[in-house]
């Protein structure tokens, strides 16, 4: 019988692309170990286990306040609070976030994409209100 060369080309990319997907990060449930309410940053603890060891936690993830206008034209804003224990929702950004955290634009000073170092918090779910 003879291999297929267009076959086993396909399903190698087939594996590297699945590699480069299961290494990237968009959203996940985590857990909060701590959090410094003055700077709204908190230490997570993903709740989705894909190997034998627990995932490492994040560190420095902040989380996302609200800011609105009231029926009487009151500007009001909200910083949110964390409990250790809160199960909240992660979002990792495209790119670097860290001239954005600052109001500031900038390129990227790293290469990295989806990376759980650009992680913000972007709600509580329900079982933790």
């Amino acid at each position: 019988m003879n291999a297929d060369p267009s076959g086993d080309l396909a399903k190698l990319i087939k594996t590297a692309i699945a590699e480069q997907l299961s290494n990237m990060a968009v959203a996940q449930p985590c857990k909060v170990i701590s959090f410094d309410e003055p700077t709204g940053i908190a230490v997570v603890q993903p709740l989705i286990q894909l190997t034998d060891k627990p995932p490492s936690p994040i560190q420095t993830v902040p989380i996302l306040g609200h800011k609105y206008r009231t029926e009487s034209g009151v500007i009001k804003r909200e910083r949110h609070i964390l409990e250790p224990g809160d199960t909240v929702y992660i979002v990792c950004a495209d790119r670097q976030i860290k001239d954005a955290m600052k109001g500031q634009s900038g390129k990227p000073s790293s290469p990295r994409i989806h990376d759980k170092n650009d992680a913000v918090i972007v709600g509580v779910f329900p079982c933790s209100l």
